[in-house]
């Protein structure tokens, strides 16, 4: 079973997810879990099914001291390169805490001092500790929906199953039908990029 890092009081976990993604925001949540959490099935989110993320969302939000989710738009992550377009959904989503944490434990090994306090990367620490695999949940079960309601707009690159990642099936669909306002101008959207009238 997974657990808190250093067990302090308020320790905050912060992922994100989207970020191999050709199309849609990427998406950062943060959360902050009692020391006295336990959940069988929490987990890095990519090793869970959709039906279990479901599942834990709503116990994740209820259950835990404090929580937040923000997205950051393809014309920022063309803007800013979406390394920093990450780090910064990271730290909106620590804005949202209504209780400062004391450490921050982050998934990855790349991010930028939030305020004051200190902070630890962990290389897949979504499958290691507790509060960044619930981040890591809340990140993906919020930006699956935003891509859901996106498909109603776009149902011809089927976001509602790729989720706007670059599968076979939603590439040829950019080959077909170009790219929308929610692709990533600075992404490499084909494999033979001239032949994509940008």
């Amino acid at each position: 079973m997974l657990e808190l890092f250093y067990k302090l009081h308020n320790e905050a976990g912060t992922d994100e997810a989207g970020r191999g993604c050709l199309a849609g925001p990427v998406t950062a949540a943060a959360i902050i879990l009692p020391e006295d959490f336990e959940n069988e099935i929490l987990n890095d989110s990519k090793q869970l099914s959709e039906k279990k993320r479901m599942l834990l969302k709503p116990l994740l939000e209820k259950n835990c001291v404090t929580y937040g989710v923000a997205h950051v738009f393809p014309a920022e992550i063309d803007k800013i390169n979406i390394l920093n377009a990450s780090i910064v959904g990271m730290h909106r989503s620590l804005d949202q805490l209504k209780t400062n944490p004391d450490f921050i434990v982050v998934d990855g090994n790349k991010f930028k001092p939030y305020k004051d306090i200190l902070h630890e990367c962990i290389i897949k620490g979504d499958g290691k500790y507790m509060n960044i695999a619930a981040a890591s949940v809340l990140a993906k079960t919020y930006r699956d929906e935003y891509m859901e309601n996106l498909h109603e707009e776009f149902p011809m690159y089927n976001w509602k199953k790729n989720k706007g990642y670059p599968t076979k099936e939603h590439r040829e669909a950019i080959r077909k039908y170009g790219i929308t306002k929610y692709h990533r101008k600075s992404f490499r959207q084909l494999p033979e990029q001239f032949t994509l009238d940008l």
